[in-house]
């Protein structure tokens, strides 16, 4: 090869490593947040802390190269360590989260030294191509691919990389690719290697391929420290971490280490949920399942004689298709999403109803807490809006509404909003509200509300037969509350200002802070 051909070689070799770099450095981003998200609570807060500390960490990443005097040599260990420290960034914050309970110290150190490193990386590159006399060297060329390989991380993360990897494959995967780029370097330009550079490489390389082969391991660690139960399903889809456990003959259903229902007590939370709504309503023949995806809730509308068609739109298609086809939680639901009246539509709930023209005369809200504010959104007087314009004439909608006693003034948050949300039938009210709430041991006191268009007469509703907890008796004193859980003063919440947001994180702070 002539010293043209090599230079060339070189030139070409460190734009495509930009590439790679770029790659690898926005999925640690991508990761870093998701993992912020799921362990930390409140997906928009954590993702923005994320980002505004990945950026700044660049910055000073871009600064402090101006102190590395050989470009090449800095290049390589900034790979090396990226590799190391990135790639096993969520099994380390995994791990921790497992078995010590708080992920924020070591969440945010590794996040710098990944943003200070990954900050270093493009102003070494363009240091070495000069040094390297690459004729037709422009700066911008390295900052477009630089960009270009942050859109296809930014397209992949969510469409390819979680959904066939996971986080912690994903992290030590992206580990290994900066360390496949510090090995390259060091044989293309291996006039500039050392030994040294060479020895290190080859161990970090080796560990991280290493953890990468023992991902599943890594994975069941975790869970071991994370749940108290044999974990029987894991899996990470494009919207979250579904995990089931067993105990005997004792299943929990969780959702990013959230526990979603546990075979034990879940027809306690179900029976409150839907018979009420479907015992007040005049008509069941239409009813509409807004999340729900586990058919739980599908299952006790089943029990109605008269429903004719029910619609369950969940956002995760993995999860309704586990619902109705895994042998092992399909009879949970007593294969409800398999029945022929049951349609299943895969889309976020806003999404539909804006462009559904259906009329239904039970809407049941199995949404989960508004933790976030892309879930706060679901409780919102626009979205119960939405919702108040499908009903029929004497419909029903019916919502979980978290607890009255961990997150009080959430809870009547949400009482306020049905009764700010315009009325369909009389514009210059608002709905009728009817809270109540019952005792559901794996949640503690929890609370729903049913809202309508006319006044709601607290009027025992029609059960159907073979109910295990809900009763007449419990009932009445459903619709009574305590000292510590009666209304207070709360704003309704509106996509403008989120005030639930607030009532929810605060609530729950503290009493588990």
């Amino acid at each position: 090869m002539t010293p043209a051909q090599g230079a060339r070689l070189r030139a070409v070799w460190l734009l495509a490593a930009t590439f790679l770099v770029a790659v690898a450095g926005l999925i640690y981003e991508l990761i870093a947040a998701t993992l912020s998200s799921y362990l930390l609570g409140d997906s928009v807060r954590q993702f923005s802390l994320v980002i505004g500390i990945f950026l700044s960490s660049m910055g000073l990443g871009s600064w402090l190269s101006r102190y590395v005097g050989r470009a090449f040599a800095g290049f390589v260990w900034a790979q090396i360590l990226l590799g190391l420290v990135g790639g096993f960034m969520a099994p380390v914050l995994f791990l921790t989260y497992a078995w010590m309970g708080d992920v924020s110290a070591p969440l945010y150190a590794m996040l710098i030294a990944v943003g200070v490193l990954s900050g270093m990386e493009i102003p070494l590159i363009a240091r070495v191509l000069k040094e390297e006399g690459a004729g037709a060297f422009r700066f911008e060329n390295v900052l477009t691919v630089d960009y270009v390989g942050a859109l296809a991380a930014s397209l992949a993360f969510p469409l390819i990389i979680i959904p066939q990897l996971g986080l912690m494959s994903a992290s030590l995967a992206f580990g290994a690719l900066n360390l496949a780029v510090a090995g390259l370097s060091l044989w293309i330009f291996r006039d500039r290697a050392t030994r040294a550079q060479a020895g290190i490489w080859a161990l970090a390389f080796a560990a991280c391929l290493v953890g990468l082969v023992q991902s599943e391991r890594l994975v069941a660690l975790t869970e071991v420290g994370l749940y108290e139960d044999d974990v029987i399903l894991s899996e990470a889809t494009p919207y979250q971490q579904i995990t089931v456990t067993r105990f005997r003959d004792r299943v929990r259903f969780f959702l990013d280490q959230a526990i979603q229902f546990d075979t034990v007590d879940e027809y306690r939370y179900h029976e409150l949920l839907v018979h009420p709504a479907m015992g007040l309503a005049p008509r069941v023949e239409n009813v509409l399942i807004l999340g729900g995806g586990d058919g739980m809730a599908a299952r006790e509308v089943l029990r109605h004689d008269g429903v004719e068609t029910i619609t369950l739109v969940d956002l995760d298609p993995r999860v309704t298709e586990l619902f109705r086809d895994h042998a092992q939680l399909a009879p949970l639901n007593d294969h409800a999403l398999s029945d022929p009246r049951v349609t299943i539509v895969n889309q976020d709930a806003w999404e539909f109803i804006e462009h559904d023209e259906a009329l239904y005369d039970v809407v049941i809200i199995d949404l989960p807490d508004p933790r976030t504010l892309a879930l706060s959104r679901l409780y919102t007087t626009q979205f119960y809006g939405l919702l108040a314009e499908r009903l029929t004439g004497q419909g029903l909608i019916v919502t979980q509404s978290g607890s009255p006693l961990f997150a009080r003034a959430a809870f009547w948050s949400i009482v306020e909003t049905f009764e700010a949300t315009r009325n369909p039938q009389d514009p210059g009210d608002g709905l009728s509200a009817l809270p109540y709430h019952g005792y559901v041991p794996s949640f503690g006191d929890w609370g729903f509300v049913i809202a309508s268009q006319h006044e709601l007469a607290p009027r025992m509703p029609d059960l159907p037969e073979g109910l295990r907890f809900l009763t007449p008796e419990v009932w009445q004193g459903a619709r009574i509350f305590g000292a510590d859980t009666a209304r207070v003063e709360a704003e309704p919440n509106s996509l403008q200002s989120h005030p639930l947001l607030d009532y929810y994180l605060d609530g729950w702070a503290t009493w588990f802070p």
